[in-house]
């Protein structure tokens, strides 16, 4: 197999003359026949004005190059795509696939014999991953790392778990539009991604028990040195994988590593965006992902982490206790240990290698945690023939068992228009229901199945009411929220049929979400559907997204990515 600068020749049909002209043009950059000679690492890079997560990726580029260059080799740094949460229009899930396709193809495209990928945001490592799993070159991940915390009146803010919390206390009429302008400017205090349990901190953790990068990587603090010696020492370790060939990704993407992620993911209270992003990667390997595996290590694994939104600390806190490596050694024999990672160690050996840290209680023991069960609990039904997910560690006890009146809006547009309608008719005990908001219905599944308490029961006290749709919402969000139902409304999911003044009742101890309906009625309903809400686009990636996007259940990855299956 060809390496370093003669590999994936452009076709000329000389590849002597390809070779030549690759290295006449590449020396315009100033390199010396001794740097071409070099194995190759190419480094993604991620960075955007557009993207404050982000921020700390030139200054992490650099930490890399040295150490790919203090190990022999050549580092080639090219730009990817760059999502931001809060940027990404109609939404970061919209463009997920797309990044990975662009990761991939510019890994495929370029010569390199290993790739470090950096990212954080929500959706960009699971695209980068997903990437990778694909293209199968040595792949070291590198998270940006998690934001310091935010200080208000002697109270400790993360972004964006608080955001969502005093905004509501800001509708409530509880912070007047002052002081809401002075939270603003306290609750990112310095790049990197939230800072709470979140999608990216999630991500980042399942990353770390994949084992796709090194020890500590998930919880580093983004503008702290030790994140720039990690990633020095992360290029070090590329440039000894262009050397040796591996490990690679399907080395590493094992049933044991998706059955260890699912664990962690369970045990740190982790997003329930989490489960997609995971599914996807696993369905780019012959293996896919199990939902009902998920549901059973929910039963068993408990959280661990005291973090927010499930707990009451941060990130910085996390790392400080000793990270994920301490995680896996209170897990323990609920983690397979014997699991290879790129550190060239297994997990169990990470896990024995963890940092005791006197007096530190934001990872617990097994003995005393947080919640007995997992966070996430998969939900079936005749609304969800599919599955639904309930991040039950985040919800309010006394919901979880629930039967209440619907009131339905049938898209995010009518949501924001009626929710704070003083004449709306709702109740705290009913049951709001978000309809088309799925892969396909929204476009993206975006995030809105964090759907806002209405401002006439804000002011009345009322925090939490169960609240349903085929969205997603974001991992720092709190509350009892049913997403992900499948399949979707917008392709004739039965959550379209939900009529204002029909009864849902929530199970979570029974696994169920059920409309209680008569058959007979819902057979009518069915025949009165006309036609569903997604309309197909006239052109370019929307029109792509929208013919192949695969439902939550299949991780919203496009049809034809999917990996042939054992």
């Amino acid at each position: 197999m060809s390496k370093g600068l003669r590999k994936g020749l452009t076709n000329y049909g000389d590849a002597g003359f390809a070779l030549f002209l690759r290295k006449a043009f590449i020396k315009a950059m100033g390199y010396s026949d001794d740097a071409l000679e070099r194995p190759i690492v190419g480094i993604t890079n991620t960075y955007s004005d557009y993207n404050p997560c982000h921020g700390n990726v030139p200054a992490i580029i650099e930490a890399v190059k040295r150490g790919v260059m203090l190990a022999g080799a050549m580092p080639m740094v090219f730009p990817t795509i760059s999502i931001h949460e809060s940027f990404a229009h109609p939404t970061s899930m919209f463009l997920r696939n797309l990044m990975a396709m662009d990761t991939e193809e510019m890994i495929r495209a370029q010569p390199m014999d290993a790739i470090v990928v950096i990212g954080g945001c929500d959706k960009t490592l699971p695209a980068q991953i997903m990437a990778a799993a694909s293209v199968n070159l040595p792949t070291v991940v590198i998270p940006v790392g998690p934001m310091v915390v935010g200080h208000h009146k002697g109270e400790v803010l993360g972004a964006c778990t608080d955001c969502r919390r005093l905004w509501s206390a800001h509708r409530a009429g509880e912070i007047d539009a002052e002081e809401i302008e002075i939270v603003n400017e306290r609750l990112a205090p310095s790049v990197g991604t939230c800072m709470v349990m979140g999608t990216a901190s999630t991500m980042a953790c399942v990353t770390e028990v994949l084992g796709l990068s090194l020890p500590m990587s998930a919880t580093i603090p983004a503008p702290h040195a030790e994140r720039f010696r990690l990633a020095e020492a992360s290029g070090k370790r590329a440039a000894e994988m262009a050397v040796s060939g591996g490990p690679r990704p399907s080395e590493l993407l094992t049933p044991a590593a998706f059955r260890n992620a699912t664990v962690v993911m369970q045990a740190i209270g982790g997003s329930t965006n989490g489960i997609i992003h995971l599914t996807a990667i696993a369905n780019r390997t012959p293996y896919g992902y199990d939902l009902d595996m998920l549901d059973e290590i929910g039963r068993i694994a408990p959280v661990l982490i005291d973090l927010k939104p499930s707990g009451a600390h941060y990130m910085e806190h996390f790392h400080h206790a000793g990270g994920v490596p301490k995680l896996l050694a209170e897990l323990g024999d609920l983690i397979d240990g014997s699991a290879p990672t790129i550190a060239g160690k297994s997990l169990g050996e990470i896990a024995a290698e963890a940092e005791i840290v006197p007096g530190q209680d934001v990872i617990r023991p097994r003995s005393n945690p947080i919640k007995a069960e997992g966070s996430m609990a998969v939900l079936y039904g005749n609304l969800a023939p599919g599955g639904a997910i309930i991040k039950r560690s985040a919800a309010t006890p006394r919901l979880l068992q629930h039967t209440g009146r619907a009131v339905v809006f049938t898209s995010v547009e009518e949501m924001a228009l009626r929710i704070d309608d003083p004449d709306l008719d709702v109740t705290a005990d009913d049951v709001l229901v978000l309809l088309n908001t799925g892969p396909k219905g929204a476009p993206g599944m975006p995030e809105a199945g964090y759907l806002p308490i209405p401002k006439k029961l804000g002011r009345q006290g009322v925090k939490d009411m169960v609240r349903i749709s085929d969205a997603r919402m974001s991992g720092t969000a709190f509350g009892t929220i049913v997403l992900h139902i499948t399949p979707e409304s917008a392709v004739g999911g039965p959550l379209g049929l939900v009529r204002d003044g029909d009864q849902i009742k929530l199970d979570v101890d029974g696994r169920s979400i059920n409309l209680l309906v008569d058959e007979a009625e819902l057979d009518r309903r069915r025949a009165a559907r006309s036609t569903v809400h997604a309309n197909l686009p006239d052109r370019g990636y929307a029109r792509l997204f929208q013919q192949t996007v695969t439902q939550a259940d299949e991780g919203c990855d496009f049809d034809f990515m999917i990996a042939k299956k054992n």
